[in-house]
């Protein structure tokens, strides 16, 4: 019989599948909160949707790696959130000039907020875990 799931762990499993909720949001809302970095790429937004699921498989198929799978992910998606608004707001465009757009936008801000969050959680986790290892 599985162990149940400790809190950290259930709020990690309880984001992935709110996937769900965040492609309802994104498709049919237009509030693109949990991929805001890829609102440019469709396609790339439905594979990483994906990715996403598959995440959350994975932590119902082997619940022990939940605390891996959420800092990995959430991780990726910081640094592409980053990388996205970096090269946006340091490097001036025409588009930004003449119409005074492209810089970031609330969605982002939101989605770096939740991933942000995220990842820390898996942080805090992965590091409690690792020295509950190291005392034994």
């Amino acid at each position: 019989m599985p162990e149940p799931r400790d809190p950290t762990s259930r709020i990690l499993v309880l984001y992935y599948a709110a996937t769900a909720v965040f492609l309802l949001l994104d498709y049919l809302a237009g509030l693109n909160v949990r991929l805001a970095f890829l609102d440019a790429w469709p396609m790339a937004r439905a594979a990483y949707y994906g990715i996403c699921f598959l995440c959350l498989a994975l932590m119902i198929w082997r619940p022990e790696w939940t605390t891996l799978i959420g800092a990995f992910e959430s991780l990726v998606t910081l640094v592409a959130l980053i990388l996205s608004m970096a090269i946006r707001t340091m490097v001036v465009t025409d588009q930004m000039i003449e119409t005074g757009t492209g810089y970031v936008t609330m969605e982002e801000i939101m989605n770096f907020m939740l991933a942000g969050s995220i990842a820390y959680l898996a942080w805090i986790k992965g590091i409690s875990r690792l020295r509950d290892e190291i005392s034994r």
